[in-house]
């Protein structure tokens, strides 16, 4: 397929007011300016004008793993029975026929990641995933895509009337300490074990071996941290094991940005749509991405589904700018930043050859109160809207 005439924003160093996009086997593989555009037998469109943006990432969601308008039966995301559960995997939970997968669809959302709760100090690995398919399987851009951690109330609410730990922060701290610990010697041990075959190899722990991709460094480790001394505690714990690492919600980073700074800590902001519901999010405001954003913090923006509904992740980064941040950074922390931060932008996040063809196209403005996308692809496949008079994506796709 070829797009012509099109106002492309790349979320790369220039946009291309008239250009071209031409798709060939579900990847972007030219791009230009209109006075470049190729010859070719492959189908054309004319956008008239239209503005071109990449797919819209979400880089922090349970999308598919509490399913929509269910209660126990649809909700796969907290295994509550133990504290540390490295070993959990979110492709064995997510339910890619929830209909929320069209709802995030209809809104751009085409690529999320999407993993365990916080219930669990350690909590499992994340999948990063389309949101266009049947099986997960086909639909991984990247798994595991990173290990989910929690520290604040969450774990001690949720264990602390089982009358086991961890009932404080330091508890839930020298929990995700200690597995960090074991899966360190663990990993140490059959190194030693591969170097020299006279060293037996240590005895096999699922655990263990669900932390090695961390600490090579090939993950990072998303803490999920509200309150500025959990954020501190996190940063502590990576650093303590040299592993990389995300700060998930980052509520109160506004009150520490200089620190965030300091430590060049990337953080995704969200659910911004919410209220105050516990005493740890006292500090929330609407203003946290716009003042990280402004103190120089890499920062994008989340929906946490179903905390904020999927579709909502476009109206969350328009409240954002309305509280301080351009139109431009609100759009880079939907694309190419989540893209960055999790380490798929590789293949998406922005619009240049080699990446897949994720792309929404819009006929007036990307954000505003009546703003929704006029045609979303996926894997250079229509997916939502209309081409030659039919309506693509009215069934499950």
């Amino acid at each position: 397929m070829l797009f012509i005439h099109a106002n492309i924003l790349t979320m790369e160093e220039l946009d291309i007011p008239d250009g071209y996009i031409f798709i060939r086997d579900g990847k972007i593989a030219q791009i230009g300016e209109m006075e470049a555009v190729p010859d070719t037998d492959e189908e054309i469109l004319d956008l008239e004008g239209r503005t071109v943006v990449p797919g819209f990432v979400d880089a922090h969601c349970h999308l598919g793993m509490w399913e929509d308008a269910l209660g126990f039966e649809g909700e796969d995301g907290n295994e509550d029975t133990d504290p540390s559960t490295p070993h959990l995997r979110a492709i064995d939970a997510v339910n890619p026929l929830d209909r929320c997968f069209s709802d995030a669809l209809d809104a751009g959302v085409t690529a999320v990641l999407t993993g365990p709760g916080s219930a669990n100090p350690v909590a499992g690995e994340i999948v990063a995933m389309k949101t266009c398919g049947r099986c997960v399987d086909d639909m991984i851009l990247k798994a595991p895509a990173a290990i989910k951690f929690a520290l604040g109330e969450n774990p001690k609410s949720t264990y602390s009337h089982k009358n086991m730990p961890p009932v404080t922060r330091m508890a839930t701290a020298a929990i995700i300490r200690e597995q960090l610990y074991k899966a360190e010697k663990y990993l140490d041990f059959t190194l030693r074990a591969q170097a020299d075959e006279d060293e037996d190899p240590p005895e096999y722990d699922i655990k263990c071996e669900a932390l090695i991709p961390l600490l090579n460094g090939e993950i990072k480790a998303h803490f999920h941290a509200h309150r500025a001394d959990d954020i501190c505690t996190a940063i502590r714990l990576a650093k303590e094991f040299e592993i990389g690492y995300v700060i998930i919600h980052g509520t109160e980073g506004h009150l520490i940005p200089d620190i965030l700074k300091r430590e060049q800590a990337d953080v995704v902001v969200g659910p911004i749509l919410t209220d105050r519901s516990k005493p740890e999010l006292k500090n929330q405001t609407t203003a946290n991405a716009a003042r990280l954003t402004e103190a120089g913090v890499r920062t994008a923006i989340c929906t946490d589904h179903p905390e904020v509904p999927i579709h909502y992740l476009p109206l969350s980064a328009m409240v954002a700018a309305r509280e301080g941040m351009s139109g431009e950074e609100a759009l880079r922390a939907l694309t190419i930043l989540p893209a960055q931060i999790c380490g798929i932008d590789g293949r998406v996040g922005s619009i240049a050859p080699g990446k897949d063809a994720d792309l929404l196209v819009f006929e007036n403005a990307v954000f505003g109160i009546d703003a929704k996308p006029w045609m979303v692809l996926v894997d250079g496949k229509i997916v939502r809207g209309r081409i030659d008079g039919k309506d693509e994506g009215n069934e499950r796709t």
